[in-house]
């Protein structure tokens, strides 16, 4: 697999029928390995090794209906009262992030309503945080720490 722009991880594999998949650690399972879940694996490990973002908080790769539509988010990072504090968006590192990755993502978060979203195709990682008054979303550097307020 191609070497993505995130920091060195292990990973455990397993080779099925000619078929290499990869361990989801969220997930607790094996996962046919494709681009897109290199990247969606990266993803995770990034949010929990390099962010601290507790494991029991993320959530990978579930339905959604939007407009009456099946779709699929890649991962999700819950707050504490259930409430969507991240959304993120992969794509294979041959897909380019295009305004179009951009309009699916938002048009995922009109039903899930994350405070930030974060599109990756492994090699270019966009974050931004909602701003719903005014109906935009604003770049940001980083991704920002993630504090369970008592």
């Amino acid at each position: 697999m191609q070497k993505l722009n995130f920091p060195n991880y292990t990973f455990r594999f397993k080779n099925s029928e000619n078929k290499i998949a990869i361990f989801d650690e969220v997930r607790k399972k094996f996962i046919l390995l494709t681009p897109e879940e290199w990247v969606r694996q990266h993803v995770v490990q990034y949010l929990l090794l390099e962010q601290k973002y507790p494991k029991s908080y993320i959530n990978v790769e579930k339905v959604l209906k939007v407009n009456g539509l099946t779709k699929r988010y890649d991962a999700v990072v819950f707050n504490p009262d259930g409430s969507i504090f991240l959304l993120v968006e992969c794509k294979a590192p041959e897909v380019k992030i295009t305004q179009n990755v951009f309009d699916q993502i938002a048009r995922y978060n009109m039903v899930l309503k994350a405070n930030y979203m974060m599109v990756t195709n492994g090699l270019n990682h966009y974050f931004c945080q909602m701003d719903y008054e005014k109906e935009r979303y604003q770049f940001l550097r980083n991704l920002p720490d993630f504090t369970i307020n008592q």
